[in-house]
């Protein structure tokens, strides 16, 4: 499991943006996003740099905090 911050996540048109990015990475992936905490959960196998530069395309700021394998 991979856990982004991601600032600027304020509503749902923002929380499905960042999905559809992620998804637009790997399509498989598992998303879970709280939006009061700004975090981003993502299972997937998927290098976190592609994650952080697809949010960042998205227009958000993501900053990867934990990586669980």
């Amino acid at each position: 499991m991979l856990e982004f911050n991601v600032t600027g996540m304020t509503c749902k048109h923002c929380s499905a943006a960042i999905t559809a990015a992620i998804h637009q990475q790997d399509p498989a992936a598992m998303v879970e996003i709280d939006l009061s905490g700004g975090r981003v959960q993502v299972v997937s196998g998927v290098n976190p740099k592609q994650f952080i530069e697809a949010i960042e395309q998205a227009g958000y700021e993501a900053e990867l905090v934990k990586a669980v394998t």
